[in-house]
């Protein structure tokens, strides 16, 4: 009688955790990483961010070769949620009230801005990298310049702003959304009486407040 095969090790399933991430997927989650890194107000590296990913030190450098790689994708990427929530907040307003426009877009900037601190940080100051260096943030906030500039066209034309000059109204809207949003990240509002519990009533206030001043009565 031949003697009998010893039979082969079944091979051992992979676990959700022991599977290694796919090249997409590890740029996702090393972006995720950057993010959360950002959020919890820690210092972001390449390697921190692996290190959070669970993969090997060197596997990031495929997808970054550096820190201002990684942060220029966690921007994009920040904005890219910034983004979607202005367009939410467009698609309820009607498209005949450009002042109506201008008000939702200026007021989803100041609550996503007021909801995600570090992500507004890092599309906002040179605090994690250089701007300029990316491409595609540059042509981002060109693109959402271009959509308040239009918004104020909108509402000249029906006559319904006091002053002609678009740009300085433009960038009084800009320093007043920004400005709130800084006050709010630096925890300023405390010793202005303003209480947590308040400051989305006072940014609608605010906002409210400005479209006042730059609509005709």
């Amino acid at each position: 009688m031949p003697a009998r095969q010893p039979s082969k090790p079944r091979p051992r399933r992979q676990t959700a955790e022991a599977r290694p991430y796919h090249h997409g997927d590890l740029r996702r989650v090393l972006i995720d990483a950057a993010l959360q890194l950002a959020a919890e107000g820690a210092e972001v590296s390449v390697r921190e961010a692996a290190r959070r990913a669970a993969v090997s030190p060197g596997a990031p450098f495929r997808h970054f070769p550096n820190r201002d790689a990684l942060m220029a994708a966690a921007a994009a990427e920040a904005q890219r949620r910034f983004r979607a929530e202005i367009e939410v907040a467009l698609g309820q307003a009607p498209a005949s009230d450009p002042l109506g426009r201008f008000r939702a877009f200026g007021l989803a900037y100041l609550r996503w801005a007021m909801r995600n601190p570090a992500h507004f940080e890092i599309i906002s100051t040179g605090r994690y990298f250089v701007h300029g260096s990316s491409a595609e943030l540059t042509r981002d906030n060109a693109e959402l310049i271009a959509l308040s500039e239009q918004m104020l066209a909108d509402a000249a034309a029906q006559d319904l702003l006091r002053s002609a000059d678009l740009k300085r109204v433009q960038i009084a809207g800009r320093a007043l959304v920004y400005g709130f949003a800084r006050m709010n990240l630096d925890g300023h509002f405390p010793r202005w009486g303003v209480e947590e519990g308040e400051i989305d009533r006072m940014a609608e206030g605010v906002i409210d407040l400005f479209i006042a001043g730059i609509a005709k009565p």
